[in-house]
């Protein structure tokens, strides 16, 4: 990292030690404490149910703050996840120095770090979700020589009281501004948190959904972060989801990732763009055109599919999302900038350099040559273990590259532009469609278990524990028995507002 782009860094570590995060060690996170009057520091990690995980420790001496910065501290593992038996259930967590930020709500000076769980013999836990994320990175970057990275779309619903005395049109909420948006403001902070806490920020707006109900009203909103490799992506969207969190607490409103919030509304969901870099280069597109490793990892992905519901749509709620005509895929095929179909081709750019100097004749610079190509894969929602379904991608994009029919599997699933005009009519009766549900969620999962179990990367034990979880929803057929029951789908819906 030059010079430039520290002054410009938003994170107080990387302002006062003058290096990336990545360069973080031990001792520069005990100089920051020492000569920034730190107190606390807390270890935070993700157990089973998705959400952030706090160990407070209150600094008593450098030796006390060194101590816990090279050893971790150990944890009750099943109490964190269902898979492991109270009787053996002692676990390590361990920092990673990389992910120190500066606790923005802590009234207590503190320094809160991301960490990793490790077994009673100092191995990596198997099946902890960060862990089966690194083994499939890990295995990506050995077959091809290249970063996956990955970029989060995160959608929420702010949920408030407040009276709308500019209000939006009904689902007509998509990039509104103060004062018909009323939570820009709550937004705006978060992005500032979001940045200083070392996430890379793409940007935010407000979304299609906004609405009231009796003496709630809901607004939709974005952020949508810049590419990273794929463990870094992850972390910096579960740290997002806790600030946002903590701010709606703050301001007196429920903010929810909820898939859905009430059906014939907009729902939200939790896309992944991704890229292929090779020695720093984007090698997504060449020539203007989606590449040939890039179409294979789609037909990978189109190919395992089905499954991958298992990590990115764990709740019945999830299926009230996945219906027709609601801009959320149905069917297994994918396109270029069609929001309906399971893996979108978005614009990247190609010619930008001529926009910039048509919209500005005045300016006589030369604008740097862009490649920000990525695929979108558009079905998973805030229900997602995001680690787990970020793997699942991976693996199943190496699956693609492994495959000689790849191209041919690709050219298949292709999709025009509207895939539920009349003139895709045939087409559409040929292509597989999502799971309706949990239960053939789980099926799936099952279906292909061996994909994902290939090299040791998902362990068998955790997906065995997934499909069980699934399955006991019993939730087959469920959109079909609470259709037009309002009561019901309200009562669904809340046993989920909180989720992940």
């Amino acid at each position: 990292m030059n010079k430039s782009e520290i002054l410009m860094n938003p994170n107080h570590l990387v302002q006062f030690l003058q290096k990336s995060a990545e360069e973080f060690t031990k001792d520069d996170i005990v100089r920051y404490c020492e000569e920034n009057a730190i107190e606390m520091v807390n270890f935070r990690y993700v157990a089973e149910d998705g959400k952030l995980k706090t160990l407070n420790f209150i600094i008593s001496s450098k030796e006390y703050l060194e101590t816990i910065l090279s050893a971790g501290e150990r944890v009750d593992g099943s109490s964190l996840f269902s898979f492991i038996e109270a009787g053996s259930s002692d676990l390590y967590v361990i920092p990673r120095y990389r992910t120190a930020f500066l606790n923005p709500f802590s009234d207590t000076p503190a320094i809160d770090i991301l960490c990793s769980f490790y077994d009673n013999t100092g191995q990596p836990l198997q099946s902890a979700p960060e862990n089966v994320l690194r083994k499939a990175h890990e295995q990506f970057r050995k077959e091809t020589g290249c970063t996956f990275k990955a970029l989060a779309e995160l959608e929420y619903y702010v949920i408030s009281d407040r009276e709308a005395a500019y209000p939006s049109t009904d689902q007509r909420g998509y990039h509104e501004s103060e004062p018909f948006a009323k939570w820009e403001e709550l937004r705006r902070e978060a992005l500032v948190h979001i940045a200083q806490a070392g996430g890379k920020v793409k940007y935010g707006h407000s979304e299609v959904g906004c609405f009231s109900d009796g003496n709630k009203y809901y607004e939709q909103h974005e952020v949508e972060f810049l590419p990273m490799p794929a463990e870094q992506a992850v972390e910096q969207l579960i740290v997002a989801k806790w600030i946002l969190r903590m701010l709606g607490y703050r301001y007196g409103v429920d903010i929810s990732y909820a898939p859905k919030i009430t059906v014939g509304k907009a729902g939200s969901g939790l896309h992944f763009h991704m890229m292929v870099e090779r020695d720093g280069k984007n090698i997504t597109s060449e020539n203007g055109k989606l590449s040939d490793m890039s179409r294979k990892m789609i037909a990978g992905i189109l190919e395992s599919t089905s499954a991958l519901t298992a990590f990115g749509n764990t709740i019945p709620v999830s299926y009230l999302r996945l219906v027709p005509h609601q801009e959320a895929p149905t069917y297994i095929c994918w396109g270029d900038r069609n929001r309906s179909v399971t893996v979108r081709v978005p614009l990247g750019w190609t010619g930008a350099q001529n926009m910039v100097a048509h919209a500005n004749p005045a300016d006589k610079s030369q604008a740097p040559e862009l490649n920000k190509q990525t695929f979108e894969y558009r079905v998973g929602d805030g229900s997602a273990d995001p680690y787990l379904l970020v793997a699942g991608l991976i693996v199943a994009s190496l699956r693609g590259l492994r495959n000689p029919n790849a191209l041919e599997m690709a050219e298949r699933l292709y999709a025009e532009v509207n895939i539920f005009s009349d003139a895709f009519k045939d087409r559409l009766g040929k292509l597989e469609q999502l799971p309706t549900s949990c239960y053939t969620s789980a099926e799936a999962l099952e279906a292909r278990r061996d994909v994902f179990e290939a090299d040791g990367i998902f362990p068998k034990g955790m997906i065995d524990a997934l499909v069980k979880k699934l399955k006991a929803f019993n939730d087959n057929g469920l959109n079909e028995r609470i259709l037009g029951n309002n009561a019901e789908i309200a009562k669904l819906v809340g046993q989920f507002i909180h989720i992940a």
